[in-house]
Parts: structure tokens; sequence; C-alpha cells
């Protein structure tokens, strides 16, 4: 997994660094497909704003956040990048369930 961290009128400190990187392992925990992960950090006059755009196989997941402080939109970027990702798991495990394979299938039997 690719960590990328940009700033947009921000300069992005060592310890808002480590900071990211810990709040997105935790999302990471959940999904081990994460190809990269491109994290965004804005200010805007007063609004602190925070994107992430995660790569997945056959898919590609957009989550922003924003705050009056840049460390709680970190925080509700990773609540929402953790429920996307679990979301997106699940439904493969239940389309990958539900695809049925010879024991759903309907047989006839010649006469």
């Amino acid at each position: 997994m690719n960590l990328n961290l940009t700033g947009k009128h921000v300069e992005i400190t060592p310890a808002m660094r480590e900071y990211v990187s810990s709040k997105i392992e935790r999302a990471t925990r959940y999904f081990d497909n994460i190809i990269t992960i491109n994290v965004t950090l804005s200010v805007d006059k007063l609004k602190q704003k925070a994107e992430a755009a995660v790569h997945l196989r056959g898919k590609e997941i957009f989550v922003e956040a924003d705050s009056a402080d840049m460390y709680a939109s970190i925080d509700s970027l990773a609540d929402k990048l953790t429920r996307h990702i679990r979301k997106h798991k699940e439904r493969n495990i239940r389309q990958r369930n539900d695809q049925g394979g010879l024991k759903d299938q309907e047989f006839e039997l010649p006469e």
C-alpha cells in the first residue's frame, strides 16, 4: 500500500504526517487489497478539509471531511474511510457467496 500525502495551502509537519498514517492504518486493517491511498489536506479560510482517494482493485473510493480543526477532520475522514472500506468488503463477500454453485442450481433428471 502506498500512502501519498499532499497539502494545499498548508505545510505538512512530521507530526501531522504521523497522525494521518496512524489513522489511515486503522482503516487498512479491514481490507488487504488496497493499492494506493492519496490524502489531501487543505485550508480554505476557516475550513480545514481532508480528502482521501483509495484505489482498490476494480474500485475507487473517495471520502472527504471538513471541520474547524485539521485533526478533527482527519479523525472524521478515517472513520468515514473505515466505514466505506468495510462496506465494500462485506458487499464483495456477499456477492461471492450469493453467486451460487451447483448446490443452488436445479437439475432435471432424464427419464
